[in-house]
């Protein structure tokens, strides 16, 4: 241990980034290292799997030995290993589940496998050192759009999320289709500041009475639909209206689905995490409907909503506390459910 505090060693690997990260106290961040994968992927127009798998491979131990390296911290003061064990791309979170095994099983340290949601939420308390549980959040990205109910550090329920496409993921289909390249949503959220959101009044889908439940590949198909629309009637196309009104029927629903939450739930505080927080149009929506209701938002700078094993490594000390520990039979879990 560091001056008697826990000092915990974390691993992130679900998708295209390959993390590490040394964390005193699971809140106060000594190294974060980030190998991002963005420049070979859009080669792509998304993220594919093998080539994912094969670069976190590439990386993995380099990128620990940056984290561990740059925290100053020796293998003999880190009192456990925390590892994303899903859900994700099954390749990709096995190189990371083995390389934490490995760790732990040649040091002895305890091994925690980490809920990749759970690490988006923990992100957080990194930036928010005042936060405490219970509060309602909303994690979007490109592979989660999920309202989550959290009661305790450990204990999460999720109210809602998407029947089809994330959120993060109709953006960066409807960024290919404009023309726009990958990764969409921070395309989007940029060309869309110099549109009109009320150029095009694309469906708003809030789906049946009471439901939290999301569905955006309604949206896709709609954006798809009037481009082809526009072209055949020889119209010229305006990128900037159509993603600032796609963009808006999106948000629109996100926004008041998460505010209705947290008043169903008499919860005063909103907590945002995910690739998606990092959106400055859903902060400043959701943060004026926050207001009116007399709810706290928070959410954490840019560098926390991607993916990074600082958050996972905070997700990994709070169960830590709560004596929650895994063994070498860890598995990789795709699907994982929260």
């Amino acid at each position: 241990m560091k001056d008697g505090k826990l000092v915990t060693l974390a691993i992130e690997s679900s998708c295209d980034e390959t993390a590490a990260a040394v964390m005193l106290e699971g809140r106060n961040i000594l190294s974060s290292i980030i190998s991002s994968q963005i420049d070979i992927h859009k080669l792509y127009g998304g993220v594919v799997p093998e080539i994912a798998s094969r670069h976190h491979l590439e990386n993995v131990n380099t990128v620990v030995d940056q984290a561990m390296d740059e925290s100053g911290v020796t293998m003999d003061e880190v009192d456990m290993i925390g590892v994303t064990c899903g859900p994700g791309l099954v390749g990709a979170l096995l190189i990371g589940l083995a390389t934490a095994k490995a760790y732990a099983a040649a040091t002895g340290k305890p091994l925690i496998g980490v809920h990749h949601i759970h690490g988006h939420i923990c992100a957080n308390f990194i930036e928010h050192k005042q936060l405490e549980p219970p509060f309602t959040a909303l994690v979007i990205s490109g592979g989660h759009t999920n309202i989550v109910e959290v009661t305790d550090y450990n204990k999460c329920q999720v109210l809602g999320g998407t029947r089809d496409d994330a959120a993060g993921e109709a953006y960066d289909k409807v960024a290919r289709v404009l023309g726009l390249g990958y990764p969409g949503g921070p395309l989007i959220d940029k060309i869309a500041r110099a549109g009109n959101p009320h150029a095009v009044e694309f469906k708003r889908v809030f789906l049946e009475k009471g439901s939290l439940d999301f569905s955006f590949s309604g949206i896709k198909t709609g954006v798809l639909n009037f481009i082809n629309s526009e072209k055949q009637s020889g119209r010229n196309i305006c990128v900037p209206d159509i993603a600032a009104s796609f963009q808006a029927a999106v948000l629109d629903v996100i926004v008041a689905k998460t505010v209705s939450a947290a008043l169903d739930m008499k919860k005063d505080r909103i907590v945002l995490a995910g690739g998606v927080a990092a959106n400055s149009r859903l902060r400043e929506m959701l943060k004026a409907e926050c207001d009116k209701n007399g709810i706290e938002l928070y959410y954490p700078s840019p560098v926390l909503c991607t993916d990074n094993a600082a958050m996972i490594g905070c997700a990994a000390y709070y169960k830590y506390k709560a004596g929650m520990r895994d063994d070498l039979t860890l598995d990789a879990m795709p699907n994982l459910e929260l």
